[in-house]
């Protein structure tokens, strides 16, 4: 036998129990907070005044490729990729810190909870040595024991759920600060891609010297140059798919909704396209795939500076995202060869084998010349080569 009273132990289990389940069901009733509502309200509104910019600048990128083309309209595009790219870091950082804010508070909630309930678990602990029959023998009736016998079972059941709830809490804002550590590497590429645009604004002043003639010159020579490439670029996909076998297969106009590519990009100036929230022109193949990635995943690395076809495997690598030389329903198919290369998105695979594909900037598909959505059907799988698993 223990050499305590039952008495006591009896009236300390029974006020210590009450205690327990009242403080249990306050944390319940009342929500944890994450950072107190006031600062997240503010980090909300500074990332939708930022939105709200990123919508201002892309409306006067569309405005802009209506303009007659000048030096004065290049500089001013310029500015507003800048500008945009600069708010893309804008948001990242502030995503970040609220997330940063979010954790903090909530490790100190755990912290306070822990500190509050541990007195409570550890005078429970003590009273559950009680034995049974200790307990019945120090009851003053049947139904006093079972109220003591229900308290014990709800202190260890209330317990056990609010603390699994925090521990749930905390492990979802750690994967969301693992999220946002993926926003800042991001964040870096977007520095790194406003520079470059400095660096090319910085380029055309030098070589235009304020000059409209030059910049006229300077102009028609670039896009010379460019159209060559892109007839170039579409010969070598052309190429590729006729050496895998069954050329290009069924090609069509496909989805009207131009597989959910959202329509201010769908809808923006080809020559004069604007960029994408991942770093991308729009209405290239890789805008587009970028967008389907994203769709699919709710994430997509930004890899704006970097983003050619071509590119694409070697970033994914880095990244520590697979690629194979397997199709996969779902994944971005890639063919290397050209300038610039091309991105497909794997629609489906057939039962022989081929695939289907959805894309964007297959010259004369989907619409007159470039920058349109189309399908592909039974596509040859070797004509990409490789296929990226986000």
């Amino acid at each position: 036998m223990k050499l305590r009273s039952t008495t006591p132990a009896s009236t300390s289990f029974t006020q210590r129990a009450f205690i327990a389940v009242a403080i249990i069901v306050m944390a319940l009733a009342v929500p944890i907070q994450f950072g107190g509502q006031a600062q997240a309200d503010d980090y909300d509104a500074r990332i939708k005044a930022l939105e709200q910019d990123i919508a201002r600048y892309d409306a006067e990128a569309a405005e802009l490729a209506e303009q007659a083309d000048s030096l004065s309209r290049e500089v001013s595009r310029l500015n507003n990729e800048k500008a945009t790219i600069q708010a893309q870091v804008d948001i990242s950082q502030a995503k970040f810190n609220q997330l940063t804010a979010d954790i903090e508070a909530n490790e100190q909630k755990i912290a306070d909870n822990k500190d509050a309930l541990g007195t409570i678990i550890a005078d429970l602990y003590v009273d559950d040595n009680v034995s049974t029959i200790e307990m019945l023998a120090s009851s003053q009736s049947i139904g006093d024991f079972i109220n003591k016998q229900e308290y014990r079972s709800v202190s260890r059941d209330q317990l056990t759920d609010t603390i699994a709830e925090i521990k749930e809490l905390k492990a979802e804002l750690e994967k969301q600060k693992v999220d946002v550590e993926n926003v800042l590497r991001d964040q870096e590429n977007q520095r790194n891609q406003l520079a470059a645009k400095e660096a090319e604004q910085r380029d055309l002043l030098s070589k235009t010297q304020g000059s409209e003639e030059n910049y006229r010159r300077l102009s028609s020579e670039s896009t010379a140059q460019k159209e060559q490439l892109q007839r170039e670029q579409q010969a070598a996909i052309e190429r590729a798919l006729a050496a895998a076998g069954g050329g290009a297969g069924q090609v069509s106009a496909g989805d009207p909704n131009k597989g959910g590519y959202p329509a201010y990009l769908a809808n923006s100036n080809y020559y004069n396209p604007l960029v994408d929230p991942w770093g991308m022109y729009s209405r290239q193949c890789v805008s587009y795939t970028a967008w389907k990635v994203h769709q699919k995943n709710g994430y997509m690395p930004y890899w704006g500076g970097r983003g050619n076809a071509n590119q694409w495997p070697g970033n994914a690598r880095a990244a520590g995202i697979t690629v194979s030389t397997v199709p996969r329903a779902q994944s971005v198919g890639v063919i290397m060869s050209g300038t610039y290369g091309h991105t497909v998105w794997v629609e489906s695979i057939n039962s022989n084998g081929t695939i289907n594909i959805s894309q964007y900037n297959y010259y004369n598909a989907g619409g007159s010349g470039w920058g349109h959505y189309s399908e592909m059907y039974n596509v040859s799988p070797g004509a990409y080569d490789y296929y990226i698993y986000f």
